[in-house]
């Protein structure tokens, strides 16, 4: 369940500070937080564990086309430079959101929260408009 549980590397990211939890409003009192040393070795054992890998960068799969109610775990990328290589590899699919205009791209936190909505959508089985 991509909304139950986050990991993030223990090497250049952000640590979760009581700042962090402050100003997440109360939403990361309601996740499962774990601090990897190395991302690649925690996909690789998702991976064995029965979980999608699905990262979001531009390029991929429309989003709203793609199923995302199965185990599956959500990779976002950068803000500056997207997935890394080697991480991308180890995705099994990547997904992109659609956008118009001369937008091309979300800040991660806004593009977190498009795609967990369209998960939580789609297992709870609710239809798209058009």
């Amino acid at each position: 369940n991509c909304l139950s549980q986050e990991a993030y590397p223990a090497y250049r990211s952000a640590a979760v500070t009581d700042t962090v939890m402050r100003i997440s409003e109360g939403g990361a009192n309601h996740l499962k937080i774990a601090r990897v040393t190395n991302l690649n070795d925690a996909l690789d054992e998702l991976k064995a564990r029965g979980y999608w890998v699905t990262g979001a960068e531009l390029g991929g799969e429309n989003l709203y086309a793609a199923d995302l109610t199965g185990n599956l775990a959500l990779v976002i990328g950068g803000e500056d430079s997207g997935i890394k290589r080697l991480t991308r590899a180890k995705c099994d699919r990547i997904v992109q959101i659609p956008m118009r205009g001369k937008v091309n791209s979300l800040n991660a936190s806004v593009a977190c929260g498009v795609l967990c909505y369209e998960i939580a959508r789609q297992r709870a089985g609710i239809k798209a408009k058009g």
